[in-house]
C-alpha cells in the first residue's frame, strides 16, 4: 500500500466517530503543509546540506548552485523553475543577500551594503521566503490531487498509480538558504539573539564575515576594516550555540573573509604568549621602528622582534596592515575560522580568478584537507573584461600574435565575435564546474542577480509598451512567451491559491460550496 493510502486508512479509524470529515482531505491537506515550523525547514534543509557536503566531497563535480532573492514570490518561482526543467531540486539552494535586504527591504529605504537597515528584516525574509515555497508545495500537490480525482473519475487505473507514486515521492520545494548575518550586527551576544531569529525562521546556514560590524562595507567596496581572530571566533560561537539550542545540531557555518582587500583594523588584540592568534594577527600590522627618544607623545608602541616599533595609525584611529598581506591573512582567517567551529568558507576576492583562488585554498588544505567554500560569483566583477583579459594575458605569456587586439579596451562589441571572446566565453561557462574542481568551491551562488533581472525586464517592458509597440509589448514579450513556455504564473490566480481555496471550501461545505473555478472564470483561457 502506497504512503498516501496507509496515511488515509489510519486516519479513517481514529475518525470513526466524526464521519463528517473526509481522511484523504486531512491527508491531502497534511502533506500540502508538511512542515509546520521554521525549525522544521531549519532541520530539515541542514540535513540536507550535509548530505550535499559529503557528496561534495566525495566527487567535486557535485557542487552546488543558488541565486539570491529579494523576495519571497522570486524565490518561489526560481524553485518551480528549476524543477520544472531539471525534475529536481537536488543542490539547488536561495541566496539571502545582506546587500538587496539594504537595497531593497529596508523601512528607512533604499540603502548601502553597511548594515544599516533593521536587523528584523533578516529574519523576515527568511520567513517570507519559505512561506512562498510551502506555498509553491501546496499549489503543485493540489495539482497531483485533481490528477488523481480524474484518474479515477475516468477509471484510468495506470494513470492514478502513476500520480500516486508521484504524490509518495513528492520532493519539496523547500531547500536550504545560506542567509547573510553581515557582520553581526553588534557584538556576540547581538549575533547570537539574531541567529536565533534566523533560525527559527527556516535558516539552517548563516553566513558571517570578519568585518567591523559597525564599519561593515560591501565586500567589493574600499575601506573595509577587520576584527582580530578572538573577536570573530566568539561570533562564530555564538551562531554556534543559537543552533545547538534550538535544536538544530547539523546547522551549517560560514565563515566569510574580507582580508584579502581589508587593509585597516581598528584594534590591536593582546598576546597572551608569543606565537598565538593575537600575536600572528598582529605581525601583519604595518608599523616604524623608532625610540623612547624618537616616539612621539601619546604614540602606541610594540615591541616586534625584539625591536621597538609604532604600528601605522591613521587620523580615525585605524591602524594599517602591511600592503601585500592580504593573501596570508585570509589563509589564517580561513584555518582559524576551521579550526574553531566553522563548515565552510567564503574568501571575497577582487575578480573570479580560478589560480588565484587555487592558489589559497590550497595553502588551507595544508591544514584542514576537507576545506571548501562557498563563493560569490558576484555581479561586482565585469565578467567579461576579467576573461577577456585573462585569455590576453595567458596568450601573450605563450607567445601567440596579438596585434589585433587592445588589452584596456577589449570590453568593446568590436571584438565579441573574435577568438579571444568565445574562448573567454567558454571558460565563464564552465568556471563553476572547474572552480568546482581545481579550487575547493562547493558552492556557487550569484549574490544579486534578480535585483539585476528585475531592473532588465522591467526597463524592456517599459520601454516598448510606452513606445510604438503598446499592449504589443506586454502581449509579445510576457504573456505569449508565459503561454508557450509554461510558465505557471500565466494562470495567476491559480498561482495565488484559488484552486487550493475552491477545494478547501468543497471539503469544509461539500456541494454547497461557492467556487471561483467555474465556467466563467477567465484562467480558463489559459487551460
Amino acid at each position: 500500500m502506497s504512503d498516501y493510502n496507509n496515511a488515509i486508512t489510519q486516519l479513517q479509524e481514529r475518525l470513526n466517530q466524526c464521519r463528517a470529515l473526509n481522511p484523504e482531505h486531512i491527508v491531502r491537506m497534511r502533506l500540502q503543509n508538511r512542515f509546520q515550523t521554521g525549525l522544521d525547514i531549519a532541520r530539515h534543509t541542514a540535513s540536507v546540506l550535509r548530505r550535499d557536503m559529503a557528496a561534495y566531497d566525495e566527487n567535486p563535480e557535485q557542487y552546488t548552485q543558488s541565486l539570491g532573492c529579494w523576495h519571497g514570490f522570486v524565490g518561489q518561482q526560481k524553485l518551480i523553475s528549476i524543477k520544472k526543467h531539471f525534475s529536481t531540486v537536488k543542490g539547488r539552494y536561495l541566496y539571502l543577500s545582506g546587500w538587496m535586504i539594504a537595497a531593497l527591504r529596508s523601512e528607512f529605504g533604499p540603502l548601502p551594503d553597511q548594515s544599516m537597515h533593521e536587523k528584523t528584516s533578516v529574519p523576515a525574509l527568511i520567513e517570507e521566503l519559505y512561506t512562498f515555497l510551502r506555498q509553491a508545495d501546496a499549489w503543485e500537490l493540489n495539482h497531483l490531487y485533481r490528477q488523481l480525482d480524474e484518474a479515477r473519475q475516468t477509471g484510468d487505473r495506470s494513470k492514478a498509480e502513476e500520480t500516486l507514486s508521484k504524490i509518495d515521492n513528492y520532493e519539496s520545494h523547500v531547500v536550504p538558504i545560506i542567509a547573510d548575518i553581515d557582520a553581526g550586527f553588534g557584538n556576540e551576544e547581538a549575533t547570537y539573539l539574531l541567529a536565533k531569529k534566523m533560525i527559527e525562521a527556516g535558516a539552517c546556514c548563516i553566513q558571517i564575515e570578519n568585518q567591523v560590524s559597525d564599519a561593515k562595507q560591501c565586500g567589493h567596496q574600499d575601506g573595509k576594516v577587520t576584527v582580530p581572530h578572538e573577536d570573530f571566533l566568539a561570533k562564530i560561537n555564538a551562531v554556534r550555540y543559537a543552533f545547538m539550542e534550538l535544536g538544530v545540531e547539523d546547522g551549517v557555518i560560514v565563515a566569510r573573509t574580507d582580508s584579502l582587500g581589508a587593509g585597516l583594523t581598528q584594534k590591536i588584540p593582546v598576546s597572551q604568549q608569543p606565537g598565538d592568534l593575537a600575536s600572528q594577527y598582529n605581525r601583519f600590522l604595518e608599523t616604524e621602528p623608532v625610540t623612547l627618544q624618537t616616539a612621539d607623545e601619546n604614540d602606541l608602541l610594540m615591541k616586534v622582534g625584539g625591536q621597538l616599533t609604532r604600528p601605522v595609525r591613521l587620523p580615525n584611529g585605524l591602524f594599517r596592515f602591511k600592503s601585500g598581506t592580504g593573501e596570508d591573512r585570509v589563509v589564517l582567517d580561513c584555518i582559524t575560522s576551521l579550526q574553531h567551529g566553522a563548515d565552510l568558507l567564503w574568501i571575497e576576492t577582487e575578480r573570479p580568478h580560478i589560480g588565484q583562488i587555487a592558489g589559497m585554498v590550497e595553502r588551507i588544505r595544508s591544514e584542514v584537507p576537507n576545506a571548501k567554500l562557498v563563493y560569490n560569483n558576484s555581479p561586482s566583477f565585469n565578467w567579461t573584461l576579467n576573461f577577456r583579459q585573462q585569455v590576453f594575458d595567458q596568450w601573450q605569456e605563450e607567445g601567440k600574435p596579438l596585434g589585433s587586439y587592445v588589452r584596456n579596451q577589449l570590453m568593446s562589441t568590436d571584438y565579441d565575435s573574435t577568438e579571444l571572446a568565445q574562448e573567454a566565453d567558454r571558460r565563464i561557462q564552465s568556471f563553476q564546474r572547474d572552480a568546482a574542481r581545481q579550487a575547493g568551491i562547493f558552492h556557487h551562488l550569484i549574490t544579486l542577480p534578480t535585483y539585476h533581472t528585475a531592473a532588465l525586464s522591467t526597463d524592456d517592458l517599459a520601454k516598448n509598451y510606452f513606445g510604438e509597440d503598446g499592449m504589443l509589448a506586454y502581449v509579445r514579450d510576457v504573456q505569449r512567451r508565459e503561454i508557450r513556455g509554461g510558465i505557471a504564473t500565466v494562470r495567476h490566480q491559480d498561482m495565488a491559491g484559488s484552486n487550493i481555496g475552491d477545494d478547501h471550501k468543497e471539503y469544509f461545505s461539500g456541494e454547497a460550496a461557492l467556487k471561483a473555478s467555474g465556467k466563467d472564470n477567465t484562467m480558463n483561457q489559459f487551460g
